[in-house]
């Protein structure tokens, strides 16, 4: 079996194609054969260090695929089920692997293997912020950084499924295509004040949630974008972590909220890890939600997909094919 391993935290370039051995399934476990895996920036964090890892170490969080064995103790699967993961153990850049059974979700039969690894972690992260971290409402308006990655063109459809406004922020190369996913009005972060254009397609109210993936380089924006008593979500550090916070200022600003939530978390039991799945299994067989999987690479060309996904080269999802 091949796996992407690195064995010093760095640029894309540590990352190395490998053979790998892959014993029986133990207790509880499925031997899971790959056929799609998802490329989100969160696996950036891991393999620069940003979120330290025992070395050597695999990568990946999501994947799809087919069980081939099944361990002692498992009646939840059998082999020949298509399963999808997204809160799963590092390691999904690989050809193969074993699973925990019970963090493994039956994937239907209108969700095909690539959508499904291209919309787990980033769909499930969707699900948790829209309904449990700020439960948005119809008629709400929200702002959402970096509207047009993987996770933004998610979060823009389910947003308005839900009769929400969105107002998100994205390149001048990328507002299109978050327009035509739904996004009602797009700031152009490389020109525009972000949070006077937010006051300005408010009515100077502000808005009561802002969603931001983004961290250190859009703290200021995102505060000064929200109403009274309102929530900042910091759920990402594509920009570099927010350090050095002085709490005092979220009085100054009105009564805000900041919270840096986990997927992790709000998936912990195995009950809430499958009522988060059933919800993204839903949106996304109904068609309120479209996956829009817009890069494709051979697991070995891992690094290039890193490249690009840094670069700011990626819009949507990206896969690897093993």
């Amino acid at each position: 079996m091949k796996a992407i391993k690195f064995h010093k935290t760095g640029g894309p370039e540590v990352m190395q194609y490998e053979d790998i051995t892959l014993d029986a399934p133990g207790p509880g476990e499925v031997r899971l054969r790959h056929t799609a895996i998802g490329v989100n920036y969160l696996d950036t964090y891991y393999r620069s260090g940003a979120y330290p890892l025992p070395l050597p170490s695999g990568l990946g969080s999501e994947a799809a695929g087919v069980v081939e064995a099944v361990g002692e103790g498992v009646t939840t699967l059998k082999v020949g089920d298509r399963v999808a993961y997204g809160a799963g153990p590092i390691g999904s850049y690989s050809q193969a692997r074993n699973m925990p059974a019970n963090r493994l979700s039956k994937l239907p039969d209108t969700i095909s293997d690539e959508t499904a690894a291209a919309m787990m972690l980033k769909g499930m992260t969707v699900r948790y912020l829209l309904r449990e971290t700020y439960k948005v409402k119809a008629g709400e308006t929200i702002l959402w950084h970096a509207v047009a990655g993987g996770v933004g063109l998610i979060a823009v459809q389910w947003a308005k499924h839900l009769g929400v406004r969105v107002i998100g922020t994205t390149s001048p190369e990328k507002a299109a295509l978050a327009k035509s996913m739904g996004c009602d009005e797009v700031i152009n972060y490389t020109s525009e004040n972000v949070a006077e254009r937010v006051r300005e397609l408010t009515d100077g109210k502000g808005v009561p949630v802002v969603y931001d993936g983004v961290g250190q380089a859009t703290l200021n924006a995102s505060l000064d974008s929200l109403s009274p008593f309102g929530l900042l979500v910091n759920f990402g550090s594509a920009s570099g972590p927010v350090t050095g916070f002085d709490t005092g200022i979220l009085a100054a600003k009105g009564s805000l909220y900041l919270t840096r939530p986990g997927l992790n978390t709000y998936v912990d039991s195995d009950e809430a890890l499958q009522a988060n799945v059933a919800d993204l299994f839903d949106v996304v067989g109904s068609g309120a939600v479209r996956i829009e999987v817009n890069q494709t690479y051979p697991l070995a060309d891992a690094v290039k997909a890193h490249q690009d996904l840094e670069g700011r080269k990626t819009t949507g999802s990206t896969i690897l094919l093993p």
